[in-house]
C-alpha cells in the first residue's frame, strides 16, 4: 500500500493553485487575445482573475479553488495532529493549542470564502463575489497571524529547532506583504482604478501560492521522526522527572513526623506474598534443621529453635505492616 507523506499535501495544494492561475492567465492572453469580458468596465484593459473565472473556464476555476483549499486545510490539520503525536515539536502550553485551533478555524473561513467566490462569479453576483473575496483574504491572513504567534511561542521552548524560526519569518513576511497589498487592492478597486487593482489581485494570488508551499517546511521534519518522536523541552522534562521522583516512577508518599522537620516514608503496604516468602524461608530452615539432625534429642532441639525463628519473623512482618 502506497502511503503519501504529510509534506506532500502542501506541495500538491500549491501546484494546483499555480496551475489554475497560469491556466486562467494563459487562456485569456493566448487563446482569447486579451478579450474584453462583459464583467469588465469600459476603461479596464487588464482582466481580474474573477473576470476570467466567470467565463468558459469557470469549471476549472471552481475545481482549482476547491482542491487548493481542501489540501491546504489538510495541511493545517496534519500540523496539529503531528504535534499532538510528538512527530513535530509538541505544544507545551494550552495557549499554543488554542492558537493552533484558531488558525485552523480561520483557515476554514478562508476556504469557504474562496470556494464561494468562485461559484458566485463577478458577472452575475458581483456583490456576493466581493464579500466572499474579502472573506477569503481576511480568513487566511488572520489564520497566518495565529500561526506566527504559535510558532513564536514554540520557538522559545525549542530554541534548537531552527525550522520553527524559519517558518515563523516566512509566514510573518506573508502576513505583512499580503496585508499591504490587500489594502492597496481594495483602495484601487473602490476608487475605480481597475487596471492597477487587477495587477494587484494577480500578485496577491501568486504570493498566496508561496504561502501554501511554506507548509512543506513545517511538515517535512515529521519524515525523520516516524519512529523517534520529539521529546519535551529540557525544562518540561525536568519538571516531569521531579514529579516522578527522578526514577521514572511516582515518588513514594511521605508523612511528616510529629517532632522535627524530617519526613519519613509511609509504612509499607501489607503484602501477603512477602509474608509467604518469609514463611517459606523459615520453612526451609525448619526442614534443613530436621534433615540435618542426627538423633531424636538433637532433632527436637533443632525443630524448637526453627519454630522460634519462624514465629519471630512472622511477628516482625505483621508489626511492619501496622
Amino acid at each position: 500500500m502506497i502511503r503519501i507523506s504529510y509534506w506532500v499535501t502542501p506541495i500538491l495544494a500549491g501546484l494546483v493553485w499555480l496551475a489554475t492561475l497560469l491556466a486562467l492567465l494563459l487562456y485569456w492572453v493566448v487563446s482569447e487575445n486579451s478579450v474584453h469580458y462583459v464583467s469588465m468596465s469600459e476603461a479596464q484593459q487588464i482582466a481580474y482573475i474573477s473576470d476570467i473565472g466567470a467565463s468558459d473556464l469557470k469549471p476549472l476555476f471552481v475545481t482549482g479553488c476547491i482542491l487548493t483549499t481542501v489540501l491546504l486545510d489538510i495541511s493545517f490539520a496534519s500540523d496539529r495532529w503531528l504535534r499532538h503525536k510528538g512527530r513535530l515539536a509538541p505544544n507545551t502550553t494550552t495557549g499554543e493549542k488554542v492558537l493552533s485551533g484558531l488558525s485552523i478555524g480561520f483557515a476554514i473561513i478562508g476556504t469557504a470564502g474562496l470556494i464561494l467566490l468562485s461559484i458566485f462569479d463577478t458577472a452575475w453576483q458581483p456583490n456576493l463575489h466581493n464579500i466572499f473575496l474579502l472573506l477569503f483574504i481576511a480568513g487566511y491572513v488572520i489564520s497566518a497571524i495565529f500561526i506566527c504567534w504559535e510558532y513564536q511561542r514554540l520557538g522559545k521552548h525549542y530554541r534548537e529547532h531552527r525550522i520553527l524560526r524559519l517558518s515563523f519569518w516566512i509566514k510573518l513576511t506573508f502576513v505583512i506583504v499580503e496585508v499591504l497589498l490587500a489594502v492597496a487592492f481594495v483602495s484601487c478597486t473602490f476608487t475605480r482604478h481597475y487596471n492597477a487593482g487587477a495587477v494587484l489581485e494577480w500578485v496577491i494570488a501568486f504570493i498566496f501560492s508561496f504561502y501554501v508551499f511554506s507548509f512543506y517546511v513545517d511538515l517535512y521534519p515529521a519524515a525523520a521522526t516516524k519512529h523517534a518522536p520529539h521529546s519535551l523541552p529540557p525544562h518540561k522534562q525536568h519538571h516531569q522527572e521531579k514529579q516522578l521522583g527522578g526514577s521514572g516512577v511516582p515518588a513514594a508518599p511521605t508523612m511528616r513526623l510529629t517532632r522535627g522537620d524530617r519526613e519519613a516514608p509511609l509504612p509499607r503496604p501489607y503484602s501477603a506474598a512477602g509474608e509467604m516468602e518469609e514463611g517459606g524461608s523459615s520453612e526451609a530452615t525448619l526442614n534443613g534443621a530436621v534433615g540435618a539432625a542426627p538423633g531424636n534429642g538433637a532433632s527436637f532441639e533443632a525443630v524448637r529453635v526453627a519454630q522460634g525463628r519462624r514465629s519471630g519473623s512472622r511477628s516482625r512482618a505483621l508489626a511492619s505492616n501496622f
